[in-house]
Parts: structure tokens; sequence; C-alpha cells
């Protein structure tokens, strides 16, 4: 049976946005083939908001990871952008168009806000986990990175370099990635659903994941060329990782561009690389390979 495009996002829309790095902890350990779980990794860990911004001070872009329901960890992001005073904020779950609607004073009023950006209908986690760090980023610029479920779509179709268009080039999205790379990613996204995909879907999703980490770049440049940064990116861990998430590709962009990035554990554990990493107790979350279980 093939699968339609349209439901490749569906089905990355259904895992992915519930934490930001695809299943839980357990599930995936339950679902990872072998050398595939979540890491420990040899990586700058601290202890408190404070360290955690001392680390990234003085970079042009900051890169905040997340697991998307993850009230602690917003919670670090709110602090960290207090701390840091960025000039801009790129947010993964708004459109360059809803960044625009949203003024200083809008953004105080959370309820506003959320009524601005049709949080309710969106999909993403409830807004009040959002909260605090909207309203602690009002001085700033919004930008907005979202690709639209349609817009995806048909990047699905016609292929994420043509869909990019002239800046394919630029974020290197006209190149495919290393074959051993590609197969890594296509073994963990089946791995993340749970096994339970056919093998021809994997490459699309993989094309998802670069074309958001590369439309997460671009606003990025525009919002550094704008104001000159510090930029804040809030986005989750998958996006947010340092060997190959959206710095890469804004790396490749800007050459002398200086990037760090916070990665967010649960319980210690966390896939990728970054300059700096923090842990919270792990959410409770319903097992997600439930889901695919009930549709066989």
């Amino acid at each position: 049976m093939r699968i339609s495009a349209a439901a490749v996002l569906t089905i990355g829309l259904a895992t992915g946005l519930t934490t930001g790095i695809g299943l839980t902890s357990a599930a995936r350990a339950k679902a990872t083939a072998p050398g595939l779980q979540a890491q420990r990794l040899a990586q700058t860990v601290v202890q408190t908001v404070a360290q955690v911004a001392d680390v990234l001070a003085g970079a042009d872009v900051i890169i905040l990871g997340e697991v998307h329901d993850n009230k602690r960890h917003h919670q670090v992001q709110a602090e960290v952008v207090a701390a840091l005073q960025p000039r801009a904020v790129v947010w993964e779950m708004i459109t360059q168009e809803q960044a625009e609607a949203l003024t200083p004073q809008i953004l105080q009023n959370p309820a506003e806000t959320a009524w601005v950006l049709e949080w309710e209908a969106s999909g993403w986690p409830d807004f009040t986990l959002y909260a605090p760090v909207f309203k602690r980023a009002a001085r700033a610029m919004q930008f907005g990175a979202l690709v639209p479920r349609a817009q995806s779509k048909e990047a699905l179709q016609l292929g994420v370099a043509n869909h990019f268009g002239a800046q394919a080039q630029q974020f290197g999205l006209d190149q495919p990635l290393p074959v051993a790379e590609q197969a890594t990613r296509e073994a963990e996204q089946m791995a993340n659903h749970c096994n339970a995909l056919p093998d021809h879907v994997l490459p699309m999703l993989v094309d998802v994941q670069r074309l958001r980490d590369a439309s997460l770049a671009a606003a990025a440049k525009r919002a550094l060329e704008q104001t000159g940064g510090p930029v804040v990116v809030i986005t989750g861990n998958g996006h947010a990782r340092l060997d190959r998430g959206l710095a890469v590709y804004l790396q490749r962009a800007l050459p002398d561009v200086v990037i760090r990035a916070l990665g967010q554990m649960e319980e210690g554990a966390i896939q990728g690389q970054f300059d700096v990493v923090l842990s919270a107790p792990t959410v409770q979350r319903p097992d997600p390979c439930l889901g695919f279980a009930k549709s066989d």
C-alpha cells in the first residue's frame, strides 16, 4: 500500500509535535533499532538556568531546544530569554504572517496572544505551556518559521529544493545527504514511528525534517539581518541539535555567524549534540505506539 504525501505529514505531526524529538524515551527504547537509543552524551551538562545563559551569551543566534509538551522546558526558555534579552525571536510554531500580527501589547496578554495565533486549532500543546516564553519575548521582534501543512505537502510533491526556490543552494537543500547519514536518518524515523511504516515513506519524512530545518535557518537569517541580533530560536530538540538541525543550514548560508544551542533533556537522555544541556523530569505520556497498533 502506498501512502500519500498528506498521510506522511499527518504521521509526522502526530508523533513529532508531541515531544519535539519523536517518541517518548520509553517508547523509543521499545521501538528503536540497536545503536539508535537516546544517548547520554559527554557535553556541557549544567544544573541551573544561570549556567545555561552564561554558556549561550555572546552568540549571534541562540537555539533553545525543547520537548514540546514539557512545562519545565518552556519555563527554562522564558528565563533564558529574560536573561539574554534578544532583539529577535524565531518560533517554529507560527508562520511569518502570524508573527507580524504580534505586538508587545498583545504579547503581554496570553489569552489575546493565543487568539491572534489561533493556537487552539494549531495542533501544538496547550498554550499555557508557551505563554511564559511569548510574554518574556515581548520586547523582541517576532519571526515565524512554520511550514504549513499545505506547503509541506507541495514540497514533498515538487521536491524540497524546488519548493524552497532560489535559496535552496544557499542553505544546501539542493544537495542530497551523504548516503550513510540518509540511511541513519531513515532508520531513526522507522524507530521513532514504532517500526510501523513502509520503507518508501522514510525518505519523505527525512525530507520534511530538512525542509523545516532550512525554514528555521532562513527565518533566523532574516531576523539577524533585520535586527543585528542576538536572535533566539524556539524549537524542538530535533531542530536545535548542532550536528544536523537548523544550525547546519544557517552556518552554510552565514559561515561567520556564531551559533550556540541548548538541548533540554528528560531524565538525562537526549539525541544529538548541543553546546549545553539541562535536564528536567520526564512528562508522563500515553504510549504513542498504541496508536500504530490500533491501526494495524
